[in-house]
């Protein structure tokens, strides 16, 4: 962590309004982006962005330790979106194998033979985010399991190293490898399913 992020951490008691804005210019913008990517709701991630700041203000959270201040928010950030799911109890039913493509003894795919031909690798990214499409890939991300998601988001939508996902979500870069892989398998199939091949 820079010693500019160790300062304005520092100085961001209550009553403090130039550290807490400074901090807010600094993070808000990527802690709400990863709420929104966890929770799927507008409203649920903004109140997990006043959630964190409320943590990181009121209760004067140290920083001693944290080698960087976006790993150490994000984790916060992470936890908060997670109880926000949790405790409405969205994307608790879905196991990741109930989303990944099916085969059969034989080895081939299950399905509709246009899902075999589906190539989503030359669909342009406007084409993807609107419409229906939009809504579609929003369910495909929302169905996934917490983890998935959590890795989805911090990869995809964040763009953090395998490293930087590691150890925010305290696992192996290993496992975040599989975890992504996995999730953008599940996607993809939600998308070929609800859309068709291209």
């Amino acid at each position: 962590m820079s010693s500019d992020d160790r300062t304005l951490f520092a100085q961001a008691t209550p009553g403090s309004s130039d550290a807490i804005e400074a901090l807010i210019s600094r993070y808000a913008t990527g802690i709400y982006r990863l709420a929104y990517g966890i929770t799927r709701s507008d409203a649920d991630a903004e109140e997990v962005v006043h959630e964190v700041f409320a943590q990181l203000v009121d209760k004067n959270l140290g920083v001693e330790g944290h080698a960087a201040a976006r790993t150490w928010v994000y984790a916060i950030a992470i936890n908060a979106s997670l109880d926000k799911t949790r405790g409405k109890g969205r994307h608790a039913k879905t196991s990741l194998d109930e989303l990944l493509p099916r085969y059969t003894a034989d080895g081939h795919r299950e399905g509709d033979r246009a899902f075999l031909l589906s190539d989503w690798s030359g669909v342009p990214e406007r084409q993807l985010l609107g419409g229906e499409s939009r809504q579609v890939l929003d369910e495909a991300i929302s169905r996934l399991p917490d983890v998935h998601r959590t890795i989805l988001v911090l990869k995809d939508v964040e763009e953090l190293s395998n490293e930087g996902v590691a150890e925010i979500i305290g696992c192996t870069v290993s496992e975040v490898k599989t975890g992504l892989h996995q999730a953008r398998m599940a996607v993809r199939e939600h998308l070929t399913q609800r859309l068709g091949g291209y």
